[in-house]
């Protein structure tokens, strides 16, 4: 475990052992300024020996991976989990300020599309962890002399992880071409067959059932399954949702991770023009070579240039938490 250390204007110095900053803080020569990492602040000048020390980041939608090493040594490495309610917390807000607007303002039009969205505008959920991103970048180069910065960022083509053997004008031809909407390629995906009964309940009304919350799971075709009205019912008053899965797994992430790496990207190299742009196969590269464990924190240590360090006797974990609640602050 290191201690990290500040000079007397808070500029970030080397680290050093804890006993050294012991005999700092028993001699009044440094106080305390975070607990966690600890950090001390010097009260007297120092020359300021400092080592070139890069930086490595593996973005992410759920963790982000941070390793800050030298040639020889890991200084700082951890993950950092980032929030995953923010979408399902929006939804809830929305039905609610819903309700109560239709209680309270009865005496007027519904109005729509009276908000513009300004340039550059982010999904809240999506804007979080872009700022996940740069929080910890800041708070690392706040510890450490960083003076090489890598980030790590992923481009998926989402139809092609769908349909492996797309080319050429098939990316403008989706499977929803030639239907009115979504509802109807679902019937005509089904065979316009109830997918619970196989038509044994005899009921000709069909309905379409979000597999996952429309809230989390979207109104998109393999979160949708044909029921017919009987079982649609059923379903729903005996809570057997859970005996249906998505049709195939959701790409959420990647979407939203090609989106983020740009404004993540764009965002840092403002603050620190040095920032670098790696990609992943060149990390599990460099990890396979060296024979290291997947894990994000080692992912980042490979992102770093440097992935024989010394391996810290510490390894960090932040957590992203919600900071209040607006009806009941706490």
């Amino acid at each position: 475990m290191l201690v990290f250390v500040l000079n007397q204007h808070g500029e970030p110095l080397m680290p050093c052992k804890p006993r050294k900053a012991r005999h700092l803080l028993d001699e009044k020569k440094a106080k305390i300024v975070k607990r966690t990492p600890f950090t001390i602040q010097l009260l007297y000048g120092a020359s300021g020996y400092k080592q070139p020390i890069s930086l490595g980041v593996d973005a992410g939608t759920k963790q982000i991976g941070f390793s800050a090493t030298t040639s020889t040594k890991v200084l700082l490495e951890g993950e950092v989990q980032l929030r995953t309610d923010i979408q399902d917390l929006l939804a809830t807000r929305r039905a609610m300020r819903n309700a109560r607007r239709s209680r309270k303002t009865r005496y007027r039009q519904a109005r729509f599309l009276n908000r513009k969205k300004p340039k550059g505008w982010l999904a809240p959920s999506i804007q979080h962890k872009v700022d996940a991103h740069l929080k910890l970048i800041r708070m690392i180069h706040r510890l450490l002399p960083i003076k090489h910065l890598t980030i790590e960022v992923a481009q998926f083509d989402i139809q092609k992880i769908k349909n492996p053997d797309i080319s050429g004008d098939l990316y403008q031809k989706g499977d929803q071409l030639g239907f009115w909407n979504v509802r109807e390629y679902v019937f005509f995906r089904d065979k316009h067959m109830c997918q619970h009964c196989k038509g044994k309940s005899k009921d000709n009304i069909l309905n379409v059932h979000h597999i996952e919350s429309r809230r989390t799971g979207g109104d998109s075709p393999d979160n949708l399954i044909t029921l017919c009205e009987t079982c649609h019912h059923k379903i729903h008053q005996q809570k057997l949702e859970h005996l249906f899965q998505r049709k195939s797994r959701s790409l959420r992430d990647a979407s939203q991770m090609t989106v983020m790496r740009w404004f993540i990207y764009n965002a840092v190299k403002e603050a620190y023009p040095y920032v670098k742009l790696t990609y992943g196969f060149l990390t599990k590269n460099t990890r396979i070579q060296n024979g290291l464990e997947k894990r994000h924190a080692v992912d980042a240590r490979c992102i770093s240039g440097n992935p024989l360090g010394e391996a810290p006797k510490v390894s960090y974990l932040f957590r992203q938490v919600r900071a209040n609640n607006r009806q009941l602050h706490k």
